[in-house]
């Protein structure tokens, strides 16, 4: 009998805030344990919560990316449980009331043929809710020691469907999920920080079946390859245990992404272990349209959606636009860069980014943000290549100097020599010269074959040292062969 993955993923991602969710205490990763705490991190008795405005709009935000229905009112519940990383032994969160419901995170499916173009999937989503972090258990050989300092951040948890077939499909899932939160400054996902953080839901069924099988949780999955890694190990090890004779059993099962191997934690716990209920300090939230209205235009362009949008008004290549689009400050950086270049020159302006600026930021070990190098530098730069003033070796050598120095090209292009030199009596020369050595090939030409005109331009350029202009290369060529 064939069998078939069933996954769906439940993704906590920390919502960049300056304070937490319920206090006005500061966030923050590095600092201290225990140092970004107060009363009402700690449960002191007698304090009292009150909400963080700044991460209700982030999530409003994000669901409407997502393309979320927004609940007209949402409520908070206490999640009971006892476990050292909650001081106050129960969790603020959002129980039968979320903010945010349905939606879907659009993918690009593994193993497509990389076209923009009919190769994308959606993944619907169950819900998104709000609810605060708990703290982190930090394990040494002989102790385990709590720090509260994540305690309260605003987290944001995604759950989706299980809609997803494969371990690949989650990769995808998350990445495009992360990539949308990056986009829309909702969080910064750093996995290794906690910023981002999955559980898998695995099951599996007979193909053709529709009842979804016992459903098995992984946690620790603690960077995006570890969860793609961590769902193929499951759904290998429930697939051995049906071939044996043996029962599924809804369990949590711990990852080790380093062994690969996994391991049994607890049987898994239902809704009503946690003893949900409203919490009492905290009244209902109501969002009207203008409140929506004023977020969804706060909202960005969703990245595939920008995706599309480069390869039909700039006509260049999934290569480029798959490296310029996933991140935000390079797509943007582009877009000015061909603003000020004109559009015609789009497909050379990515290829210089996609290419040389990329090569070189890596070099030197800095962002973006941090180049000399900036859009009105490579306008510039296309713009002599395309006029013939500058030759594509040139360019290559100025390009690296102005990211050194930050010059402008033409300036650089002048300090060091580079323009291409074009005496119109010399070049018809060297032309002549070319012809009359290569009879074939003027015979080919003339008899219609087009790339015949190349086997002239080689003794052209190396006559002229490599610096004629190519465009004047080829018409005089052309004049001449045709009898000029």
């Amino acid at each position: 009998m064939n069998y078939e993955a069933v996954i769906g993923l439940e993704v906590h991602i920390q919502i960049k805030t300056k304070s937490k969710m319920f206090t006005r205490v500061a966030t923050g990763y590095g600092q201290e344990p225990n140092t970004l705490t107060d009363p009402v991190v700690l449960a002191l008795p007698g304090v009292l919560p009150v909400m963080n405005k700044a991460a209700l709009d982030a999530i409003i935000r994000a669901g409407l990316m997502l393309g979320c229905e927004i609940a007209p009112v949402c409520k908070w519940d206490r999640k009971n449980y006892f476990y050292p990383d909650s001081p106050k032994n129960y969790q603020i969160s959002q129980y039968d009331q979320p903010i945010c419901l349905g939606g879907s995170v659009e993918i690009e499916l593994p193993g497509s043929a990389r076209n923009i173009q009919g190769e994308h999937k959606r993944i619907p989503l169950t819900r998104i809710h709000l609810e605060e972090d708990v703290g982190k258990l930090n394990h040494t050989a002989g102790d385990s020691l709590v720090d509260y300092n994540r305690a309260g951040t605003p987290l944001m948890e995604v759950v989706s469907e299980p809609a997803m077939q494969s371990a690949d499909e989650a990769f995808a899932y998350l990445t495009a999920l992360r990539t949308a939160m990056v986009y829309a400054g909702i969080s910064d996902c750093d996995m290794e920080k906690g910023q981002l953080r999955c559980d898998a839901n695995i099951s599996v069924r007979p193909v053709g079946e529709t009842k979804l099988g016992t459903k098995v949780e992984l946690k620790n999955l603690n960077s995006i390859s570890f969860v793609r890694d961590g769902i193929a190990h499951e759904i290998k090890r429930q697939l051995a245990v049906i071939a044996a004779g043996g029962t599924i059993r809804q369990e949590t099962r711990d990852y080790d992404g380093q062994t690969g191997t996994s391991q049994s934690l607890r049987s898994k716990e239902m809704a009503h272990d946690y003893r949900y209920f409203p919490d009492p300090d905290l009244m209902p939230v109501k969002v009207d349209e203008a409140w929506k209205a004023r977020l969804q235009a706060e909202c960005p362009e969703l990245p595939f959606d920008k995706q599309r949008r480069f390869f039909e008004r700039y006509q260049i290549p999934y290569t480029i636009t798959s490296v310029l689009v996933p991140d935000r400050a390079l797509s943007d950086f582009f877009e000015e860069a061909v603003a000020l270049a004109g559009v015609d020159k789009a497909q050379a302006v990515g290829n210089w980014i996609a290419n040389d600026l990329l090569r070189e930021l890596g070099n030197a070990k800095i962002d973006l943000a941090a180049s000399r190098v900036r859009p009105a530098h490579l306008a510039e730069l296309v713009r002599l290549i395309d006029a013939g003033t500058l030759l594509m070796n040139a360019a290559k050598e100025a390009f690296v100097d102005m990211f050194a120095t930050g010059e402008m090209p033409a300036a650089v292009v002048e300090r060091k020599g580079l323009k291409a030199e074009t005496n119109v009596a010399e070049l018809e020369q060297w032309c002549r010269d070319a012809i009359a050595g290569n009879a074939k090939s003027v015979a080919d030409f003339r008899a219609g074959k087009e790339s015949a005109l190349n086997a002239f331009k080689g003794p052209v350029m190396k006559a002229a040292k490599g610096k004629a202009n190519p465009k004047l290369v080829d018409e005089t060529l052309r004049r001449l062969l045709a009898g000029g």
